[in-house]
């Protein structure tokens, strides 16, 4: 499970960018996954509080904004849901998409109390 590694990086990230910007608390981590990534929310979701436990992370919330995936055929010029047509373009049947949204995983935004 790589999500121990990738929730690990996102405190070490959100941590330097408290100590940069003298943030002595922070509320709430947004983060945006995209459903083409490689990370699987619901495994950030469930590890989150174990990687925060006994840091000065522990009491912040976790919120997960998810962006579905997104592409554009490349016959037709179609934009699709990836996912939901199992890459396939539903207007010419084709699976032959630039995709354009979906694969991101980013720290969106820090919340301070």
């Amino acid at each position: 499970m790589h999500e121990i590694g990738v929730v690990r990086q996102v405190i070490a990230t959100v941590d330097a960018f408290a100590r940069e910007n003298g943030l002595d608390t922070i509320d709430t981590i947004v983060l945006e996954i995209g459903d083409l990534s490689t990370v699987v929310p619901k495994y950030v979701e469930d590890i989150y509080a174990l990687v925060v436990r006994d840091t000065p992370y522990e009491n912040t919330k976790l919120k997960i904004e998810l962006v579905e995936g997104l592409g554009v055929c490349r016959d037709c010029k179609r934009a699709f849901p990836i996912v939901k047509n199992k890459g396939y373009c539903p207007r010419c049947g084709r699976r032959n998409a630039d995709v354009i949204s979906g694969r991101d995983f980013i720290v969106k935004e820090v919340i301070v109390p």
